[in-house]
């Protein structure tokens, strides 16, 4: 332990601590903009800085370590005038439409503003970064006219998801963010993952917004408009409206969309237990047929693209089902149509989902069963939140008991946790060994091996005499790792799930956005992934093939899980992608 002073107060932090991290042992919350922990740790925003006794200069305390008898002073008029003159900087060439701006409220550097108290007086006239937009890609929108430059974005593209597109171009005054050689974003192997989004704090990045879309479509008489929601959006959803993260929203949520008009309310955990019964069913045909293995699972579309870009030797490792998304989109514009007696056509088809990626995904090749796209919009949690306080619903009075329609709209235990790293390995588990097993009632439920928000987890179950090897990776740069090695035959798995997203579905990339503090010192993906799987352990049916919805479904229309029938509706092709 280092022992130190912090405005006069004795602090004990261990070896290695920068002043950042003591300050915050001493309750001393030292702003930050730039400084993402072990992602982003350049010093380069100077709003952190304090005095340090004995240094000649104020020093970047993100990225100064702690010394021995160290006295530090983190609030003299010395220190707060450097962050306010430095903000005042930022600010001098930043679009400050702050009333149009996606973020306003929740952004970041406007936040500063109102602490650091830079009214519209203090500002440094210059010339301001043009607005330039790049609105190529499916999924986002890029404005360099809001960025402050904290390299952010690129550090979690480069460093988290092994992707690295996005750099910072030019230099000096006319730095700005933005592709090699400036190609559109559309034009790269970006894979629409939106974790550049997550960590952005202004409003220089933004998804796609098409609440006013499915507003205009829920007003139309002639449209039968429904939604699906994934389930890690009920574990998220609250904290746009001030609850806590790891608050489980699920009743006032489902209440909030029937005010919002939607002609019904179902749940895309109903198509995640097709999946199930889809994908297991895929599993133990390729380990009892000679089919290619290790079988990846195909539920996140940032990492189906990602593997189309990075490992196209590998898609025929894919399982070839369907997103749950894009299941339960051809499934209600075929089966519900059918029994509803619509005409697909008519069917408006709605998904409320953690991802930036889906939005991609419902525009991608062979996503169409009924000759009409699966699923027209897909709207991140963010956009959900918009639209509930856009239609003036007070979110935090809505009822807690509501449940989601019928018969789409039920699901198990093992349909919930899809949207933690590791929810769909286990999840296909309680199948898979129910199966193998002889479909003994007593197989095992919960394969907690797999749970936790480390980024490889590797596991080892015997099964009917059979070792069967399974693996799981979230991040895309943990995905990379692991194929490697598999690649390089150090490795040998039967199965293998990987999350486009560290910590899957619920750290995804249309989640409410979090600020740097907190993120830097809270484990979001773990608070948030305990309410899947409270409502795993709550619900009386815990794996998929117990779904009394599935099973007919199945007797009904697919006739069994690998049908003819269910591959043309509920299985998909990928394609080989070049690395721009």
């Amino acid at each position: 332990m280092i022992n130190l002073k912090i405005n006069g107060m004795d602090i004990s932090a261990p070896e290695g601590s920068t002043i950042l991290e003591a300050a915050r042992l001493a309750h001393i919350e030292i702003p930050t903009l730039c400084f993402l922990k072990e992602i982003n740790e350049i010093g380069a925003c100077r709003i952190c800085v304090v005095e340090v006794k004995g240094a000649r200069s104020l020093v970047a305390s993100c990225v100064y370590p702690v010394n021995e008898g160290m006295e530090v002073w983190t609030n003299t008029p010395k220190v707060l005038d450097s962050r306010k003159k430095t903000l005042q900087l930022i600010l001098s060439n930043h679009n400050r439409s702050c009333l149009s701006c996606v973020r306003s409220g929740s952004c970041e550097l406007q936040t500063l503003a109102k602490e650091l108290g830079v009214d519209d007086e203090g500002y440094y006239d210059g010339i301001k970064t043009p607005t330039e937009i790049d609105d190529s890609a499916a999924h986002m929108i890029r404005d360099n006219s809001k960025c402050i430059l904290c390299r952010r974005c690129l550090a979690v593209c480069e460093k988290v998801q092994d992707i690295g597109v996005i750099g910072a171009n030019n230099r000096g005054f006319h730095t700005q963010i933005g592709c090699a050689f400036d190609m559109d974003l559309a034009d790269t192997s970006c894979v629409s993952c939106g974790q550049c989004i997550t960590v952005c704090p202004t409003g220089a990045l933004s998804e796609k917004d098409s609440t006013e879309d499915v507003f205009k479509a829920i007003a139309d008489p002639e449209k039968h408009v429904i939604v699906q929601v994934a389930p890690a959006v009920r574990a998220a959803i609250g904290e746009a409206f001030g609850l806590p993260i790891g608050t489980n929203a699920e009743g006032q949520m489902i209440a909030a969309l029937r005010r919002l008009g939607f002609d019904k309310v179902f749940d895309t955990d109903f198509s995640a237990d097709l999946t199930i019964m889809e994908e297991a069913t895929e599993f133990l045909d390729r380990v009892q047929n000679g089919g290619v293995l290790p079988l990846i699972t195909s539920c996140s579309p940032g990492w189906i693209k990602y593997c189309e870009h990075y490992f196209p030797d590998m898609t025929e490792n894919l399982s070839s089902c369907k997103s749950p998304q894009q299941m339960f989109g051809a499934i209600a514009k075929t089966y519900y149509a059918e029994k509803m007696g619509i005409d697909p056509k008519n069917i408006l088809s709605v998904s409320i989902m953690p991802c930036t990626a889906k939005k991609f995904e419902i525009g991608r090749d062979d996503q169409d069963a009924a000759g009409v796209p699966d699923v027209d919009f897909a709207l991140t949690t963010r956009e959900l939140a918009r639209m509930i306080k856009k239609a003036g619903l007070n979110f935090l009075s809505l009822p807690t008991d509501e449940r989601f329609d019928d018969p789409l709209g039920l699901s198990t235990g093992a349909a919930v946790i899809f949207g933690a790293t590791g929810g769909v390995m286990e999840a296909a588990l309680r199948t898979a060994v129910w199966k193998l097993t002889g479909e003994s009632s007593d197989s095992p439920v919960e394969f907690k091996e797999v749970r936790g928000v480390e980024g490889i987890k590797e596991a080892t179950y015997n099964v009917s005499g059979m070792d069967v090897k399974v693996a799981v990776a979230s991040g895309l740069g943990n995905a990379t790792a692991l194929l490697d090695k598999v690649k390089a035959g150090e490795a040998d798995y039967h199965f293998i799930e990987i999350m486009g997203c560290p910590g899957g579905c619920v750290n995804g990339g249309g989640q409410p956005q979090v600020p740097g503090h907190i993120r830097n010192t809270t484990d979001i993906r773990s608070l948030r992934a305990g309410v899947l799987y409270d409502l795993d352990e709550s619900r009386p049916l815990r794996r998929s093939h117990e779904n009394p919805a599935i099973q007919t479904l199945y007797k009904e229309y697919l006739g069994e899980p690998g049908s003819h029938k269910a591959h043309e509706l509920l299985h998909t092709t990928y394609v080989k992608r070049s690395v721009n």
